[in-house]
This record gives structure tokens, sequence and C-alpha cells, in this order.
């Protein structure tokens, strides 16, 4: 259990897994029951909020059916060209502090964290040379469509963490637990404006830009992220 020991700030982890806490229960107290989810949703309009499940169900459906055929083809080059698995998945944390497992096609070799949750750097020799390329044009996230449809995340959202990292984030900045009241995204503001982080620091400084996005959150800005994600995955920005 971790505690922060500021009343308003009080964040607690229950539940254990081959000895482990993990946020089976992650509860926000006077946070996102309370004070900062109601000023979040209160701030973002029903009619916001129908819009942008909306536009997630139907441009998901969309993406996955006219990119059937790069689906196929990236499982088929994922299988040929390395050992183990085509899908990688990982508990990530959600809304609300919700678990749920994140989908991707995976780019490392079979068991590379087997010391531990790892943020990845430049040179990772854990990630294949196929993987490499997914990574830096973010094929590797394509998965991450069929987490939209099942309502775990949001086609552009704050990026979800593993609760390993999220402990050490909120350590340093106890405001991150507002990300925690709208879905994740596959892309967000921050992944777009800051990329990837290679610690702990540059994940904190990562979430400064998504919590701009708690007070646009409309449609305009969505377009607005997908379309420079896409510039992102063409320019090969990806790490």
């Amino acid at each position: 259990m971790i505690r922060n020991q500021s009343h308003q700030q009080e964040i607690v982890f229950k539940g254990y897994q081959a000895g482990r806490i993990i946020p089976d229960l992650f509860t926000l107290d006077n946070i996102s029951r309370s004070s900062v989810s109601q000023r979040v949703n209160e701030g973002i309009e029903l009619t916001t909020r129908f819009v942008k499940r909306t536009f997630d169900i139907l441009f998901s459906s969309l993406a996955i059916v006219t990119g059937l055929p790069v689906f196929l083809t990236l499982m088929a080059i994922t299988k040929l060209t390395s050992k183990g698995p085509v899908f990688y998945k990982q508990e990530r944390i959600g809304r609300n502090g919700q678990p749920f497992f994140i989908l991707k096609f995976r780019s490392m070799i079979v068991d590379s964290e087997v010391n531990g949750p790892q943020l990845t750097s430049d040179n990772d020799p854990r990630i294949t040379k196929w993987g490499n390329f997914m990574r830096k044009t973010h094929l590797d996230e394509i998965p991450q469509f069929f987490n939209v449809l099942m309502g775990d995340m949001s086609v552009v959202g704050p990026r979800p963490e593993r609760a390993h990292f999220i402990q050490q984030i909120v350590a340093r900045q106890p405001i991150y637990t507002r990300l925690l009241t709208i879905r994740p995204g596959i892309t967000s503001i921050g992944q777009v404006d800051y990329g990837y982080a290679e610690t702990v620091e540059e994940m904190c400084q990562r979430m400064m830009l998504d919590l701009k996005y708690l007070s646009q959150v409309n449609l305009i800005t969505d377009l607005k992220v997908i379309g420079q994600t896409v510039m992102t995955m063409i320019n090969k920005k990806g790490k």
C-alpha cells in the first residue's frame, strides 16, 4: 500500500497477486470519487462525452475493417521474424484506476522483463529489428483499437501507465491522479509533443502536457491530435 499523507491526495492500492501489490481495486479517496472526478466531468458536457465515445467506436471500427490487410500482414511478419507470440498484452491502469490489459503487436524478445518493469531507451537490445520499425511507426499499437471498442481506452487520451510507474509518478506529482478520471488513449498530446519517456522524471514532464487535454476535451482537439500522430508515424518519430 502506498499512502500520500496529504488528505486530499490519498491513494490506496489494494489487492495482491503472487506476493506483489496490484491495483485490483484502485481507490482515490477524495479524488476520483468526489472532487477531481466531479470537477472534470462537470467540465466535460454530457453531449461532448457522448460524441467522443461515439467517435471512438466509429473510428476504431473503421480502422479495424479498412486496415485488416495491414493488420494481417503485420501479424505474419511479426510471427516470421522472431520467436514468440504475435500479440503482447500488459496490465495498465485505466479510468478510475481500473486495471485492464493493453494489446500490442510484440516488438520485443520474449521474457523481456524477467527482471521487473523497465522503460525502453534508444538502442534497447530487447527490441527486435522488426519491432524497432513498428515502434518508430507506431504500428505496434494498432491492436489497441480493440481496447477502444471494449471501452478500456479512447482513441485520444492520456497515455495509460503501469501501476509500478504510477506509484513513482504520484510520489513526485500527486496531480497525476486527475488523468485517471477519463479513458486513456492510443495517442495523446503528450505523445505527440513530447514522445516516449525513458525515465520517471520524463514521464512526469509528459504528464503536464496530457493534463492540458482535460481542459480541451472535444472532437476538434481529438482530430488535431490524430492528424499529428499520423505525421509522427510517417516521419518514424516513435520509439
